[in-house]
C-alpha cells in the first residue's frame, strides 16, 4: 500500500513552482480537514445542523480564498486549520445565538459529569481561550488542535514534534486553567 504524500514535501514542491504539487496539496488537506471535522462534530453532544462538509468548506474557503497561504509544514498547516475551524464554529454559534436566545452549542472541552453545572457554551469557551492566549498562546493552539480539529494527543505530538506526555500534561493544565477563567478565578 502506497503511503500518502507528505504535506511538507508537497508544500516545498509547490513553492518551487511545480503546478501539480499545489493540486495534490489541496486534495490531501481537504480530505484531512474533512476527517478532522467529522471527529469534531461527532463529539458535539448537543448536535446541530452544521455538517462536516459544511465546516470543511467554510474553513477551506477562509484558508484558501485570495492568496495561497504559506504553510511551513504539516504542523503549521494543522495549527492554522484548527484555528480556522474554531473560528467557523464560533461564528456558527454566534449566528445561532442571534436566531434564538441560547444557541445551544456546548462543548465537551470542559464538561464535568461530577458537577451539576452545565458545560459552558462555545462562545464562553472562545472568550476564555482569548484570555488564555494572553497568558500562553501555545496552550490555545494545543486546545484548538485537540478540541476544534479533533486531533488526538498522539497526532498533536507528532505534528508538533513534542512528546505525547508533554502534550497530555499541557492539555490537562490548559483545561484546568480554562475552568479557572470561566469560574472567574485569578491566575495561579
Amino acid at each position: 500500500m502506497q503511503e500518502p504524500p507528505d504535506i511538507t514535501a508537497l508544500l516545498n514542491r509547490a513553492r518551487q513552482g511545480e503546478p501539480r504539487a499545489l493540486d495534490d496539496f489541496i486534495r490531501l488537506v481537504y480530505s484531512e480537514l474533512h476527517r478532522l471535522a467529522r471527529a469534531e462534530l461527532r463529539r458535539d453532544r448537543d448536535g446541530h445542523t452544521l455538517q462536516p462538509t459544511a465546516l470543511v468548506n467554510e474553513a477551506f474557503i477562509r484558508m484558501f480564498s485570495g492568496n495561497t497561504p504559506e504553510f511551513a509544514d504539516r504542523a503549521h498547516f494543522l495549527g492554522i486549520a484548527s484555528r480556522v475551524m474554531r473560528q467557523v464554529l464560533v461564528d456558527y454559534a454566534r449566528m445561532r445565538r442571534r436566531k434564538k436566545r441560547d444557541g445551544g452549542l456546548r462543548t465537551e472541552l470542559l464538561a464535568n459529569p461530577v458537577v451539576s453545572k452545565p458545560a459552558p457554551d462555545l462562545l464562553e469557551i472562545d472568550q476564555a481561550l482569548e484570555r488564555l492566549a494572553e497568558e500562553d498562546p501555545r496552550l490555545v493552539t494545543l486546545v484548538e488542535m485537540r478540541f476544534f480539529a479533533g486531533m488526538t494527543a498522539e497526532e498533536t505530538a507528532e505534528v508538533r514534534a513534542e512528546s505525547v506526555h508533554a502534550i497530555r500534561h499541557d492539555l490537562r493544565y490548559a483545561q484546568a486553567r480554562l475552568r479557572q477563567i470561566l469560574d472567574g478565578a485569578p491566575a495561579a
